[in-house]
């Protein structure tokens, strides 16, 4: 059985040995689990996964594989989900959606929340007050307002929530991702700085024949650093939500910068940037970066890349707590505007159409944030940022 999983892993793209295999039997053996399939995926996931990069391919081939294995354990610790259970979708034609009216503002809407909250005791479903199920009230899941804050819902449908009220998950961008084309790659070069650093390590043929012959014949060896592109970049990337539908031209994105890019610092956001930002997705409510540390840390010459589609309610970017996460003490332009105010060379990659960013007040306000410094995730968008950047490098902007 085991051995079939450890086949399945390899075809699924994890590079697990044959080394890894027999430390996880041994794992068993000595009864380190025992009878919890939660426990026996994070042992095998320890013993069999070297890189964190990993963890996504790792959980698909464990689904697809053990599909249908359920944890006793984890049956009697469930808490009954009835008040944020599907009871029935509710599809609102153009015309009945129009209809319904938002609140009326950001301060309105979370007044509004709070005096539900106080005064609902059961559960509804329908309707256009109480926070339930399958209605037109601005609070809860599977119905569908213009403006509301969505609570127990899977996932987004209409993509219309200014806040939410749920634990969501993310995955990290898979950096192995084969691309289908190297222009991507050849966009990206447009930001190159050749230098030579570090030990020498790379053979200097020129100089070794300039040596060898002043040296009557005897050979003698030059070597020199090897050559690396010196830009140093910090790359943001907006991940969840609508941005689902872009990951695969993000992971071929990623994958490009991981390789043209040595000196490459990536961080993840969702929507917009606030205080916080994280390297792991899985981690990112217990390993948070700070923006400050990073603003310290840093040099100014870093140049900056956002990648996002800026598809949000204007009040992520301008009210503190207009973060659908978390209580955000700042607005985000504040914080997108002291990232500006050190690293003057900065983007704005957006893989939403172009055709479409005149219809979004949040592309809108992120364009003049920018100072129109935002480009379209296209081959041409790549090779007109890169040049932007490339511009003020040269000039010493």
């Amino acid at each position: 059985m085991l051995i079939e999983f450890f086949l399945k892993l390899k075809q699924g793209g994890v590079p697990v040995s044959i080394k890894e295999f027999l430390v996880l039997l041994q794992g068993l053996e000595k009864q380190l689990i025992f009878g919890s399939v939660e426990d026996f995926y994070h042992l095998a996931r320890t013993c069999l996964v070297k890189d964190e990069k990993y963890f996504d391919r790792y959980d698909r081939v464990f689904s697809a594989y053990f599909k249908g294995i359920v944890d006793a354990d984890a049956i009697q610790a469930q808490i009954p989900e009835e008040w944020l259970r599907k009871l029935a979708e509710r599809h609102l034609s153009e015309e009945e959606k129009k209809l319904i009216e938002s609140l009326g503002g950001w301060e309105k809407l979370m007044q509004t929340l709070k005096d539900r909250l106080a005064e609902q005791k059961e559960r509804h479903q329908g309707g256009s007050k109480w926070i339930g199920t399958a209605g037109t009230s601005p609070f809860g899941a599977y119905g569908y307002n213009p403006e509301g804050v969505r609570i127990g819902q899977q996932e987004s449908r209409h993509r219309r929530a200014v806040k939410v009220w749920d634990q969501r998950e993310y995955k990290n961008l898979d950096d192995g991702v084969e691309l289908g084309t190297r222009n991507v790659k050849v966009a990206l070069r447009k930001l190159r700085k050749f230098a030579r650093t570090g030990s020498p390590t790379e053979l200097d043929m020129e100089d070794t024949i300039r040596s060898t012959a002043k040296n009557a014949g005897w050979l003698d060896l030059k070597m020199v650093p090897e050559r690396h592109n010196a830009v140093k970049v910090l790359l943001f990337f907006d991940i969840g939500g609508s941005m689902d539908d872009h990951i695969r031209v993000c992971e071929q994105l990623f994958s490009a910068t991981r390789t043209e890019f040595k000196h490459l610092e990536y961080f993840y956001f969702h929507n917009f940037l606030y205080e916080r930002v994280w390297k792991d997705n899985r981690r990112r409510h217990t390993e948070k970066v700070m923006m400050w540390d990073i603003l310290h840390k840093y040099a100014h010459d870093y140049k900056v890349i956002f990648v996002g589609d800026a598809t949000m309610s204007p009040y992520e970017i301008t009210f503190p707590g207009g973060s659908v996460e978390h209580t955000n003490e700042e607005p985000g332009a504040l914080w997108l505007q002291r990232v500006l105010n050190v690293y003057s060379n900065a983007i704005w990659i957006n893989p939403q159409a172009p055709s479409l960013w005149d219809y979004h007040e949040s592309i809108r306000m992120v364009r003049d944030l920018m100072s129109e410094r935002m480009f379209p995730l296209t081959l041409d968008g790549l090779d007109r940022g890169m040049r932007l950047l490339s511009k003020t490098q040269s000039t010493g902007a």
